[in-house]
């Protein structure tokens, strides 16, 4: 079963994202969805061609969990975006924010402090499946440092391409920019 990559070109005129970094990106995130397929066919033949015992094949099954989590995360990253409305519309989100942050505002305030750290990668507030908790964490790469048994329900970009074209270094620029678009609707349907 092949993957296709969504359409997220509804996010074009985005405020504080330019056309040209929202295409990049799509273009990156299209590379994810075609190195997923790539690998899925490779892996699946050579399981066919009983070649499991390589090192090729134990490169690929490791490499693989790099171009899936990057077509996921960058799937959560656009389905988050685009909103218009105020997290103050959202009861049940911002209820769930606050019993477990405190307020609205620890929890903006710890999310935004998680990707202004230095280094690349991705901030995601995960909620878990077992008793609901919700955990603003920082992600280095695709692959590693996931919480196990969690739901991402807010994920955020920090890697370079996410903003460089349109802030340099200023990350907290682009940062104030992704809460301004952030989806509401969206995280509240990804709550449990």
């Amino acid at each position: 079963m092949s993957y296709t990559a969504n359409d997220y070109s509804n996010l074009l005129g985005m405020e504080g994202f330019s056309e040209t970094l929202l295409k990049n990106h799509f273009t990156l995130y299209h590379g994810y969805v075609n190195n997923t397929n790539k690998l899925t066919q490779i892996l699946d033949a050579m399981l066919k061609e009983d070649k499991t015992g390589t090192p090729e094949y134990a490169e690929l099954k490791r490499r693989i969990g790099f171009e899936f989590n990057g077509m996921r995360l960058h799937e959560f990253y656009f389905g988050n975006l685009g909103g218009k409305d105020k997290p103050s519309d959202y009861q049940k989100a911002t209820k769930i924010i606050e019993e477990n942050f405190g307020s609205f505002a620890n929890w903006e305030k710890d999310f935004k402090a998680t990707g202004a750290m230095r280094g690349i990668g991705w901030v995601i507030l995960y909620q878990d499946n077992v008793n609901g908790r919700l955990f603003n964490q920082w992600i280095n790469e695709h692959e590693t440092g996931h919480f196990a048994g969690c739901t991402p329900v807010l994920v955020m970009d920090v890697f370079e391409h996410a903003f460089m074209t349109d802030y340099g270094l200023k990350r907290a620029d682009y940062i104030a920019a992704f809460f301004k678009n952030i989806c509401w609707d969206a995280v509240e349907k990804r709550l449990k």
